[in-house]
């Protein structure tokens, strides 16, 4: 497995597949061509479906810049992966001189189907869950001691991580009004923070979650700057609830830290065993494996045992299995900014179980991630990032419907 920071990337919204990695895409061609006369960038499968929504077309013209660029739209997908993306290079009379087709697989990273455009190596020796497992239950350590001793610098780098966790949901918490795109869907996570106060109990703890998660959330989905968590679809569940756990508890930086560590072994285990991606295995591979790194951290923070924690993990995970990724006019909105706050309520739900038990159970984390990755390539098209079916689809059906009783009307 990589080093967290490969999983833990800070960057703009809304999206790290469709966002980050094509603008990280373009800078490479730029600076492999920057005398080049003109460009041509291709989008294929679901940066072409859902790219407009996700402003991939701004991404790329951002990365490219100085060059002059033209986008071309292709929801057919090549057969690597489903976002796809070529790059040529045109002398002046139109015709290519170079070509650079590159996918980018989700979590910002980009990688050519023979291997990583920018390698990052493999640093730890362990990749499963169950072997992780057996070395914390062995060595009497916790998940993050693993970390630190494989990467004993990546403190500082999780202090600016929390940091910028933080900041989206301080700023995400202060925005109102409506956020950008067609469905002029208005911003709660400001009222919902402020009725929180003037509640109690269980009502007040999923109000406080719902509205850190709607936070980050919202400042993504308006090209805020987010941590990848592993996702910028997904970046909310994992920051609401190290926040909430974090104030209720008053734990001190240092728990905080150990915990993003943990969640983040967590994190790389599905991108190295399967996919993070939602074009590639729908949203399970985001809200689904946020959801298990979220409650990873918590059932930690709440002094549960590694069996209990790769319980939390493996619960986040298996009860999100099969959820698709259909968002509404490709935006990462509807219905991906209320899934970040449903799995944040359940993430600490599912470490609170974890924790009334001894950890034993039937199905273990590696199982799950296999039926995920499985299940995720199941699934018809429709229902991997092209805004083609299940949600999407009712809603162009009835903006249809909606057109035509009213023209009927006139």
């Amino acid at each position: 497995m990589q080093s967290l920071r490969e999983l833990y990337r800070i960057g703009m919204g809304p999206s790290s597949s469709h966002t980050m990695g094509p603008r990280r895409a373009a800078e490479v061609f730029r600076q492999k061509h920057p005398d080049a006369a003109r460009v041509r960038v291709t989008l294929h499968g679901s940066l072409a479906a859902t790219g407009k929504g996700h402003l991939t077309d701004q991404a790329i013209l951002q990365g490219l810049a100085p060059l002059q660029a033209e986008i071309l739209w292709d929801p057919k997908p090549l057969a690597f992966h489903p976002n796809g993306m070529t790059f040529e290079t045109l002398s002046e009379q139109g015709t290519p001189t170079a070509t650079w087709t590159v996918f980018s697989i989700g979590g910002g990273e980009i990688r050519e189907p023979s291997g990583q455009v920018e390698p990052a190596p493999s640093i730890y020796p362990l990749r499963h869950m169950a072997t992780i497992l057996a070395w914390a239950q062995d060595s009497g350590r916790p998940f993050w001691a693993l970390v630190d001793d494989v990467e004993p610098d990546i403190w500082e780098y999780l202090a600016k991580v929390w940091s910028a966790m933080r900041a989206a949901i301080s700023e995400g918490s202060k925005a109102e009004g409506v956020l950008p795109g067609g469905l002029k869907l208005q911003r709660k996570a400001k009222s919902v923070l402020a009725r929180a106060k003037n509640l109690r109990g269980s009502m007040r703890r999923t109000a406080l979650l719902t509205a850190y998660a709607l936070a980050v959330a919202e400042h993504n989905a308006a090209g805020g700057m987010v941590v990848t968590a592993p996702t910028c679809g997904s970046c909310g569940i994992v920051p609401a609830v190290l926040a909430y756990l974090h104030k209720d508890m008053e734990l001190d930086e240092t728990d905080i830290l150990r915990a993003l560590a943990t969640a983040g072994l967590v994190g790389n285990i599905v991108k190295t065993n399967a996919s993070i991606a939602g074009a590639e295995v729908g949203c399970q591979g985001e809200v689904g494996v946020a959801c298990a790194m979220a409650a990873a951290a918590a059932a930690q923070i709440l002094g549960g045992s590694p069996a209990q924690v790769e319980y939390a993990a493996e619960m986040g995970l298996e009860h999100h299995l099969g959820l698709t990724c259909d968002p509404i006019l490709g935006l990462v909105q509807v219905p991906c900014i209320e899934r970040n706050a449903f799995a944040a309520i359940r993430a600490l739900s599912a470490a609170e179980y974890a924790l009334l038990t001894d950890g034993r159970h039937l199905i273990s984390f590696d199982q799950v991630v296999e039926a995920m990755q499985q299940t995720g390539h199941d699934l018809p098209s429709l229902y991997r990032e092209t805004a083609q079916g299940g949600l999407a689809r009712v809603f162009q059906g009835s903006e249809k419907t909606s057109k035509s009783l009213s023209s009927q009307g006139d």
